[in-house]
């Protein structure tokens, strides 16, 4: 029990120090040769899709309900699949959302995607700027309780 306690406590003050916080996943992380074969089917799918031997800590997180998993998996590989978006365009709206949101992770995985799909250091900065000015004028235009005007009501003429 002193090992374990210890273990964990070094690991709190590890997080604690380096990321200013600390994140444990409820239930714990599956890995892929602890998974069953329904889990490892999805991680099989996520690895070939993405060309990579790394599983997310998310995908391993949500493992321990295969049908969730599964489910989320297929949504997200089809819905972040290029189309009349591009999968950058993607990418950097989900980092805005996430933003929004607080997910860190979501802000740290997507960050790091969009990089890798072409996003330069000067478009995060830009994106920044436009969540940052999206998020205030939303925030004022609530606090106003500002009346949409008449011309973007629907049917738009497009």
């Amino acid at each position: 029990m002193a090992t374990t306690f210890r273990e964990f406590r070094l690991t709190f003050l590890v997080q604690l120090f380096f990321h200013g916080a600390i994140f444990m996943s409820t239930f714990g992380l599956i890995e892929y040769k602890d998974a069953s074969p329904a889990v490892k089917a999805v991680y099989d799918d996520i690895m070939a899709t993405r060309k990579t031997d790394y599983i997310n800590n998310f995908w391993k997180a949500i493992a321990h309900d295969p049908v969730l998993l599964k489910r989320t998996w297929e949504s997200l590989k089809a819905i972040m699949a290029s189309g009349a978006l591009d999968s950058l365009t993607k990418e950097l709206l989900y980092i805005a959302v996430s933003v929004t949101n607080n997910c860190h992770y979501c802000i740290a995985s997507h960050t790091a995607s969009a990089f890798s799909k072409g996003m330069t250091p000067e478009m995060f900065k830009e994106l920044q700027q436009v969540i940052g000015m999206a998020n205030e004028t939303n925030k004022l235009v609530t606090g106003y309780q500002v009346p949409i005007d008449d011309r973007f009501q629907p049917p738009l003429n497009l």
